[in-house]
């Protein structure tokens, strides 16, 4: 339980206090991150920076859906242009398409989707081109 602090002391004596007794328990020993320098130095100040870094590690956007599948669907494609195989960009196009699809039929919060579901077809020969550019490259 924390210790309240007694009357008559300063806040800042009696907080000076519980840090130092703190230390030499080794409360602070082998915290994440120790020795290493402060991530963001130089960056200006911004109050909320424990909340995008919150948000950011929870993986929590911040986009309207419509803006997200958006973004989404552009992954979506570079990806299935990065694919080892054509089974996997068609995977991958099957499945972007479908959201998109279920995005159509019951529309999205947010600004107009102005998305259509990928040509496999054409994703496969994108896919395959790039692959022959790189062979023929030598990487």
């Amino acid at each position: 339980m924390t210790e309240r602090k007694p009357p008559g002391v300063s806040f800042e004596s009696w907080v000076d206090k519980q840090i130092r007794e703190a230390e030499e328990r080794g409360a602070f020993k082998d915290l994440p991150g120790a020795g290493k320098p402060l991530q963001d130095r130089g960056e200006p100040y911004d109050e909320n920076w424990w909340v995008k870094e919150k948000l950011r590690r929870e993986g929590v956007s911040v986009l309207p859906p419509t803006l997200r599948l958006r973004k989404e669907a552009e992954d979506a494609l570079a990806e299935a242009l990065r694919a080892p195989s054509e089974r996997v960009v068609r995977r991958i196009v099957a499945e972007i398409n479908e959201k998109i699809r279920e995005a159509i039929r019951r529309p999205l919060d947010g600004p107009p989707l102005n998305l259509v579901p990928f040509e496999a077809e054409r994703v496969v020969r994108e896919w395959r081109e790039a692959r022959e550019g790189r062979d023929v490259s030598g990487g």
